[in-house]
């Protein structure tokens, strides 16, 4: 008997061992059929992978692009010629947007480039390199179906019953830099429709000595200038055979203005002393004084209060002298006279004064508004209607700076206006053209402009300032209300956004370059 349990029980653990292999190898042929499950981390990195593939190949193709331009259509005889005064904010805002096989074109500049002014005070300290912000006129030009010609000329003289513009070359380099006329004869060049965004020029409101012995910050040649002199200011402060009181009057700089230029120069001049200057002049460096000099109540009285005081704080943290109520009254080669919030008169030595207060029109302005004499009456610059058109004149429109529009002379003002006016005059265009193509009468664009749009409305994009110690303020629109913000994130969020609105991806690459180049080897102390 118990050799039969015995077998049993050997049978059946050989049975169980059979079907066990049986079920596994059932497992293994499933196994093997099911296709392997991806992980989600590995579907998240074939996604991060190929996106960067299609940015980096839509990189590619613009850079191509970019360096070769399509052929372009030749000047069209029968078109109407469209002047673009011009190569700032608004100006070339049309330039970029406006569709050329509907006009001539013609663009008429001073300087042969667009200038990204926001970041103009990075350039005067080494933050950003002067090219890096500069784009070429021309590079857009070409860019466009029909050709469009470029005067590297000031206008000088309009009339406007001729439609005729009289041109001063600016071609001669020496005569720029030495600041001498070019002795040549004046170039006159007619118009159908003249758009003027020459912007403004720096307003010292007649404060003697100005012009001789302060630095402005508007142009890529100011940024040079200012440059320059600070270096020498800290260069002749470093030798031993002068006084103590020379010495710090070499060290003092000296900012006049209290809104966004003045206040961001004042946060770059801090940042290159504390990371730079620190480094290459240390028995300088804790006697450099900045002060920054505003006539009204605060600085920045375009943002909101929190970020004034904010400001206020970070610069008191940054050993910056902030004087309010303060008027400067007269500049000397080495101090300057202020009048205090007491009415009592102080004279202050200096190194370097930047002047970063205001603008005034442009003397090309003046010759338009002496020919409307009883329209055109406010000095400030050219009146326009909600459409932009010069208030009694045809065929003229003006924008940006230039223009008294109601609405404040900031670069996002002139660059809506420059977006708005193209694709009106692109779709007028395209009427004349349809309109001329089938015999029908000519279409009067500078009339027919109210028929077929609405007024131009400015939409606020927000106000940012960079205050130094890579913090930035930012006053920001949301729905109907603003939105206020201060600090190390607002200063990525600054750059962002000013990396955003830059004109060219050529512009963007230098740019970024530049603040890599900054954070790992500093800046560039040499002198031009």
């Amino acid at each position: 008997m118990f050799a039969a349990t015995r077998a049993s029980v050997r049978f059946s653990r050989a049975a169980g061992a059979t079907a066990q292999r049986m079920a596994m190898s059932t497992l293994k042929d499933a196994a093997g059929k099911q296709k392997p499950r991806t992980s989600r981390l590995r579907k998240f990195k074939r996604v991060v992978y190929g996106t960067a593939l299609g940015a980096l190949t839509y990189t590619g193709w613009l850079m191509y692009k970019n360096r070769n331009p399509d052929e372009q259509e030749p000047f069209d005889p029968s078109k109407k010629t469209l002047v673009l005064l011009g190569t700032g904010w608004g100006s070339t805002t049309i330039l970029k947007n406006l569709d050329t096989t509907n006009f001539n074109v013609v663009v008429v500049s001073p300087r042969n480039y667009f200038l990204f002014t926001p970041l103009l005070p990075s350039c005067t300290v080494g933050t950003i390199e002067n090219r890096s912000i500069m784009e070429p006129v021309r590079l857009l030009m070409r860019h466009k179906r029909r050709e469009v010609k470029f005067y590297e000329a000031e206008c000088t003289d309009i009339d406007v019953e001729k439609k005729e513009l009289v041109l001063e070359r600016r071609t001669d380099s020496d005569a720029l830099i030495s600041g001498t006329k070019q002795d040549e004869d004046p170039v006159r060049i007619n118009y159908d429709y003249l758009v003027v965004g020459v912007g403004g020029t720096v307003n010292t409101f007649g404060t003697p000595g100005v012009e001789e012995h302060a630095c402005f910050l508007k142009e890529m040649g100011d940024a040079r200038k200012i440059r320059r002199r600070l270096m020498d200011s800290i260069e002749n402060a470093s030798f031993s055979d002068i006084s103590e009181e020379e010495r710090d009057r070499l060290l003092h700089m000296v900012v006049v203005g209290g809104g966004p230029t003045g206040i961001e120069y004042a946060g770059e001049l801090h940042d290159f002393l504390e990371d730079d200057l620190s480094q290459w002049y240390p028995e300088l460096a804790n006697r450099v004084r900045i002060t920054l000099v505003e006539a009204l109540p605060n600085v920045l009285p375009a943002f909101d209060k929190k970020l004034i005081d904010y400001t206020q704080s970070t610069f008191k943290e940054n050993r910056i002298t902030i004087l309010t109520r303060t008027m400067v009254k007269e500049v000397a080669e080495k101090s300057f006279v202020v009048q205090n919030p007491d009415g009592s008169r102080s004279e202050i030595p200096y190194g370097l004064l930047v002047w970063a207060t205001g603008i005034k029109a442009q003397p090309v302005i003046d010759r338009i508004r002496a020919q409307f004499p009883d329209v055109q009456a406010n000095r400030r610059g050219l009146l326009v209607d909600e459409y932009l058109r010069v208030k009694g004149a045809k065929d003229i429109w003006a924008l940006g700076d230039c223009a008294l529009s109601g609405y404040a002379p900031l670069a996002q003002v002139a660059s809506q206006q420059g977006k708005w006016l193209a694709r009106r005059l692109n779709q007028l265009g395209a009427m004349g053209e349809a309109a001329e193509s089938s015999g029908q009468e000519k279409v009067d664009i500078f009339a027919k402009l109210e028929e077929i749009s609405r007024p131009f409305k400015y939409s606020s994009q927000g106000s940012l300032a960079y205050i130094g110690s890579e913090k930035a303020i930012a006053d920001l629109p949301f729905f109907n209300r603003n939105i206020t913000a201060g600090g190390i994130a607002t200063f990525w969020f600054w750059k962002s956004a000013y990396l955003n609105e830059l004109f060219s991806i050529r512009n963007t690459t230098l740019v970024a370059s530049d603040w890599v180049k900054r954070f790992f080897f500093g800046r560039d102390i040499s002198r031009e």
